[in-house]
């Protein structure tokens, strides 16, 4: 432990904020500022005695911590690792698939960046192997058959990560924050990906504010400003119904499997589905007549996390609908043009094990993502330019969804409606799509040639 008599203590400052006031006492130790905020007084006048009993007894403060060695006694100490090893373990029963994965990545990309010690420090690839697909899997950190390789590296990872008291320090938060906005090769990472690291890095911190490592979460008092995340879809990724049956006529020219993948990515857009709704679709899940408008009843998702983040061992994990309880369905129309692609598919390839009703050509358990993303990528490089392809028109599966709800708002829809249809409040859905909404711009440019005189 470092430690030092080299401490300095001022008075306690009061801050008038516009959610009322709060106290704050400074020191300095070994030439580090030091701050705590509280919200009374006489906490702040308590936690300050504390401090001015120690210093005036001759008693040694921690440099990591900042507090007399009898004070930080009263805090239990922990690594940043071992943190972060105990905050999968507590979230993992309790979140999806998914979100054990995210949390995972997250949680690599703050260690990396806790780490105190360069001497002996293992290659960055497998370093990050070991934290992503190991140290942050509850399941496979806890079983037999770790191999020696990540043994070793995640024990020289343990020895050498900073305490999380450190967190506390500005100087130790904020790089680790810095971190978080660039990607492994030093290009600016996207807006959303910090947004949601960032919030998994609160979450860790206020766990270790609950197992008293912190006095107090720090990210608040700090002056970062995080980078603007973008919430409104690229127009330029939205297609028309031209392009998209353009689209869909050349998935059905990919081989032996693109017949097999229309009527799924028909449901993205005509039906506006998540990917992962479209995938656990099943015989009871629809109620289609032969022509016309049929329905679809929803009632539950598939997405692919990968079989060592699922309870089953699966691909992909088995949940409700998003932002709806277990059990709960959701009707969706199914327009004529729909109808008939289904019913074509039916005709074609019958439906899967359980009565799925897409399923990939040799597995018969789930449709693959990796066929999903390949042969929609197959589609685009066949039917547009090699301008339009490297664009961000329909770049993915998932914008025939934008398409579709774009072209239902534009279409004169409620927003309610579609909303309702697509799964979303209203708020979300107009905040997402507000760009891709049609107003009327080119009768306003017919008013601005007008006003410069222009007939």
């Amino acid at each position: 432990m470092n430690t030092t008599y080299d401490v300095r203590i001022w008075s306690i400052e009061t801050y008038d904020g516009k959610k009322g006031s709060t106290y704050r006492v400074r020191w300095r130790v070994a030439g580090q500022p030091r701050k705590e905020v509280f919200k009374t007084k006489a906490l702040a006048e308590s936690f300050r005695s504390g401090l001015v009993t120690a210093s005036r007894k001759g008693e040694a403060f921690d440099v990591e911590s900042g507090l007399p060695i009898t004070m930080r006694r009263e805090t239990v100490t922990m690594s940043w690792y071992e943190l972060a090893c105990s905050f999968a373990d507590m979230k993992w029963p309790h979140v999806a698939a998914t979100t054990r994965r995210t949390h995972a990545e997250a949680l690599t990309a703050l260690t990396v960046l806790m780490l105190k010690n360069e001497k002996g420090r293992p290659d960055s690839k497998l370093l990050r192997h070991a934290l992503g697909r190991w140290a942050f899997n509850a399941t496979r950190r806890n079983a037999e058959g770790v191999p020696d390789e990540v043994a070793k590296v995640l024990g020289w990872v343990k020895r050498n990560t900073r305490d999380v008291a450190s967190l506390s320090r500005p100087e130790v938060l904020r790089p680790v924050l810095d971190g978080l906005t660039v990607r492994l090769d030093g290009a600016p990472a996207a807006p959303s990906v910090i947004s949601r690291r960032r919030k998994i890095f609160n979450t860790a911190i206020e766990y270790a504010v609950e197992r008293r490592l912190l006095s107090a979460n720090p990210l608040p008092q700090l002056k970062w400003k995080p980078p603007r995340t973008v919430t409104t879809i690229d127009r330029r990724s939205v297609a028309n119904p031209i392009q998209v049956r353009t689209l869909l006529n050349g998935v059905r020219e990919q081989g032996r499997i693109g017949p097999r993948m229309v009527g799924f990515y028909a449901c993205l857009y005509y039906a506006a589905m998540r990917p992962e709704e479209a995938v656990s679709l099943a015989k009871p899940n629809l109620n289609l007549p032969k022509k016309g408008w049929g329905e679809f009843t929803l009632d539950g998702a598939n997405p692919h996390a990968g079989r060592e983040w699922t309870d089953s061992g699966k691909n992909r994990d088995s949940r409700q609908l998003k932002q709806r309880a277990r059990g709960e369905t959701r009707t969706v129309p199914c327009p004529p043009e729909l109808t008939a692609i289904i019913n074509t598919h039916i005709e074609l390839f019958g439906y899967g094990p359980d009565g799925r009703l897409f399923v990939g050509e040799r597995n018969k358990e789930e449709l693959p993502k990796g066929t999903i993303n390949r042969v929609w990528r197959w589609a685009r490089a066949a039917v547009f330019t090699p301008e339009v392809y490297a664009s961000p028109l329909a770049r993915t599966p998932y914008d025939l969804r934008h398409a579709a709800v774009s072209t239902q708002l534009n279409g004169g829809v409620p927003p309610t409606q579609v909303a309702d249809w697509a799964g979303q409040s209203v708020e979300v859905l107009l905040r997402i799509y507000a760009k891709c909404l049609d107003g009327g711009e080119a009768a306003l440019r017919q008013r601005v040639e007008r006003a410069f005189g222009h007939d």
